[in-house]
């Protein structure tokens, strides 16, 4: 549980991840925005809080790993790393552009701190589970963390993922479904609505939680709570807005991939940089 301090450290390091990831797609002039957008407090908690990690060293055996299938939300990934050190914070204005580190679709390969690559959608579930079963024949303590998006649901491979996951125990595993009801195309609800998902995760023998997917402390909250159950996977389901904090991507449809004039972030980047500010103030 985050105590006053860390909770303030942790919303303060949200807001600068957000300002990052706005500077990375204002220089770009376009780019996935809604997706990325979405989980940012997912990973203020993580690499701010919950995660073990060592950016000196990004292929430590002992760190937790952090598997995002949906890989196309890699420019809020790449801030954080950036932000922790995991490489230099100039990196980031050469997003997905020739010769870059930082390609639209995470990387292993090309950049540090990234442990797999994604963006196929469905094969980062596979993927994680590989990983976690692994680390769990090993005797290791390790976590793996895997954020899917509730669009990627669509996907028979992520279901397929979740009966392995249920069946062999796989609870060094917390799943989080970046539930913001949007997909490429439209609303997921108007392209296949997947109904109820806690329950639907329950059915295939996982213990779910529905949290406010923008709230620090519920996320941390259910991350410790998931942690306590043993006898069965866990799944944290995240109840967000696409494009959160970006108003010119926030309650658009479409949303998934938006190109920005000159200038257009400006002012998103001014509010979320003066909340950084206030955050960090109170430190």
């Amino acid at each position: 549980m985050l105590n006053e301090k860390e909770l303030t450290r942790v919303k303060a390091f949200a807001a600068q991840i957000r300002v990052e990831t706005l500077k990375e797609l204002a220089h770009l002039g376009f780019g996935h925005v809604g997706g990325a957008m979405s989980i940012v407090e997912t990973l203020a908690v993580l690499y701010g809080k919950q995660m073990k990690i060592d950016p000196t060293n990004p292929k430590w055996e002992d760190r937790d790993w952090y598997i995002q299938s949906k890989g196309h939300a890699g420019p809020a990934t790449y801030a954080t790393l950036a932000l922790k050190g995991y490489f230099p914070m100039d990196w980031l204005l050469t997003l997905n552009q020739g010769g870059t580190n930082l390609p639209s679709h995470c990387d292993r390969t090309k950049t540090p701190g990234i442990d797999m690559t994604t963006g196929s959608l469905g094969q980062g579930v596979s993927c994680a589970l590989g990983v976690a079963h692994a680390l769990k024949l090993d005797g290791k303590d390790n976590y793996v963390y895997l954020m899917v998006g509730d669009g990627e649901l669509n996907e028979g491979q992520v279901w397929e993922g979740a009966m392995y996951a249920s069946a062999k125990n796989i609870n060094n595993l917390i799943w989080f479904v970046d539930w913001n009801k949007q997909q490429l195309d439209g609303n997921t609800a108007d392209v296949l609505d997947m109904g109820d998902l806690s329950k639907k995760f329950e059915s295939f023998g996982f213990n779910a939680l529905v949290v406010n997917g923008h709230c620090v402390k519920a996320i941390d909250e259910a991350i410790d709570a998931a942690k306590a159950v043993t006898d069965k996977p866990s799944v944290i389901i995240l109840d967000t807005i696409k494009g959160y904090g970006c108003s010119a991507a926030e309650g658009v449809v479409p949303n998934h991939h938006i190109a920005f004039k000159p200038g257009q972030l400006d002012g998103d980047i001014e509010r979320w940089q003066a909340e950084y500010e206030k955050l960090s103030a109170q430190l």
